[in-house]
């Protein structure tokens, strides 16, 4: 295996961010299946809830898995056990039994409706599992191979691929639906092509199916990349972990960096006590409501439900489906900003200014929706761009950094599950909450949920960049010794 500076770094950077990207792609690709999935399974709000929050049900299993075995299994087989997950997710979830359509000649093997929808949901949780380990172990994995200069750039890498899969996932759904035109969504009980099935008559087929040649792509890709240097000399394996860092740095800056890891290392004993220890109380502070704050501003009911919201001011679902491209883009575009100006501005300043965009954004999509007009896709845009460049990839960069290396995947594990599960309680609520008190009082519900992160962040979230892993943790102790 060789990797060659800067270069390798950004191959093996890519290749652990696919699953970030296959995260974002279910996200966007379920928002276009929920039309078609609540006619075919005659669903019900909650239960169209139910069957789109299900996927964010299964992240939260798959962060206390990662939380559990990451720091005594290593980050590259977790990777490889999230990639199964989401391969065969991406099978079932386009293969549920077939409960439609031609029943005397079906494709595929023939069920009642609640054995098939039961199924769906099982399919969903199992890649969701393999996300949620995925949502740990990446940001960790990049975080412990990239360099001071550059470690937020690279880390924001993992939010950038969950942008770029939104993107992607709501640029196929209109593809597709466009193809299906005023066929989509309508059984036919005569004979027709398997093409004709999963792309037109039962298109969400077809929508969930396009995951399948990405997440084969990623099980094999992870056979090129190596495992943690830090991790490896945490474990003892010295020599190997040289080798890896010795291709990717050279040798002089390996060697700094192996006598700064071995220096903080020697008195580290990781597991639950080590994280409660007062000179981690407020990383651990801020690993639990960064990411419960970020979600509770509503993203994910946005990204999960995008054409159904565009559609409350539209009343028009192709227009709708390419407003959901138009979210995409601009979700992408300004993941970019972060990526550019994360070294030089900092996580923090970043973050303040994109929490304060956000929750106005928000109070002005609730007036706009009060008031019915077709024009509250310009706050929902300014919403996106706005927790694009800030909690969308900061959140990862802060949680992967600020802990150290013997609980670090313990402590990201908490943060990521803690955001999964909001996320979770956000999408299944979010059909209920647009049912009972309209579009208008569930954005103002978000804005409110907005405003105290920004008091949160100006009192507890310290400017990390520029400094090594290691001498963020002495921080944290001289800090804690200070107070």
């Amino acid at each position: 295996m060789s990797y060659k500076n800067s270069s390798s770094l950004l191959i093996i950077c890519f290749v652990s961010t696919i699953g970030g990207f296959l995260f974002g792609y279910d996200t966007a690709i379920i928002s276009g299946c929920n039309t078609f999935l609540k006619q075919h399974f005659e669903l019900t709000a909650v239960q169209l809830g139910w069957v789109v929050s299900s996927a964010l049900l299964g992240t939260v299993g798959g962060c206390v898995i990662a939380g559990i075995i990451t720091d005594k299994l290593g980050r590259k087989k977790m990777l490889f056990l999230a990639a199964s997950c989401l391969v065969l997710s991406a099978l079932g979830s386009m293969f549920p039994p077939q409960f439609l359509g031609n029943l005397n000649n079906p494709y595929w093997i023939t069920s009642n409706l609640e054995f098939s929808f039961n199924f769906l949901v099982i399919v969903r949780v199992i890649g969701g599992i393999g996300v949620g380990i995925t949502s740990v172990v990446a940001p960790i994995y990049i975080s412990e191979l990239s360099l001071p200069y550059n470690r937020g750039r690279m880390v924001s890498l993992y939010q950038l691929s969950i942008t770029v899969g939104i993107l992607l996932a709501f640029s196929i759904n209109w593809i597709i639906l466009s193809n299906a035109d005023n066929l989509a969504g309508v059984i036919i009980n005569d004979s027709s092509s398997f093409w004709n099935w999963i792309f037109v008559q039962e298109l969400w087929r077809g929508m969930l199916g396009t995951e399948i040649p990405i997440a084969i792509s990623f099980l094999f890709l992870l056979l090129i990349v190596p495992e943690s240097p830090r991790w490896l000399l945490k474990v003892g394996r010295d020599e190997k972990a040289m080798t890896i860092m010795i291709n990717i740095y050279g040798k002089e800056q390996s060697k700094l960096i192996s006598t700064e890891i071995k220096e903080i290392q020697n008195n580290q004993k990781g597991g639950y006590k080590e994280l409660l220890k007062p000179f981690l109380r407020v990383p651990l502070l801020i690993g639990i409501f960064l990411p419960m704050f970020s979600h509770l501003s509503g993203i994910a009911a946005i990204m999960y439900f995008a054409p159904n919201i565009i559609n409350e001011s539209l009343d028009n679902v192709q227009n709708s489906f390419l407003g959901a491209v138009l979210i995409g883009v601009v979700n992408c575009a300004f993941t970019f900003v972060a990526i550019k100006n994360i070294e030089r501005y900092g996580r923090r300043k970043l973050l303040l200014i994109g929490v304060t965009a956000t929750s106005i954004s928000l109070v002005g999509v609730s007036i706009l929706f009060l008031l019915h007009s077709e024009y509250v896709i310009i706050p929902l845009l300014t919403y996106v761009a706005s927790f694009a460049f800030s909690f969308g990839p900061i959140v990862w960069i802060i949680i992967s950094e600020i802990f150290p290396t013997r609980v670090r995947g313990l402590a990201v594990s908490i943060g990521s599950l803690l955001l999964m599960v909001t996320g979770f309680i956000v999408t299944l609520t979010n059909p209920i909450l647009i049912e009972k008190i309209r579009p208008s009082g569930t954005f103002l519900m978000y804005a409110m949920f907005s405003i105290p992160s920004l008091w949160f962040i100006y009192q507890f979230v310290p400017e990390t960049k520029g400094k090594t892993l290691e001498q963020i943790e002495k921080f944290w102790h001289a800090k804690a010794k200070s107070i």
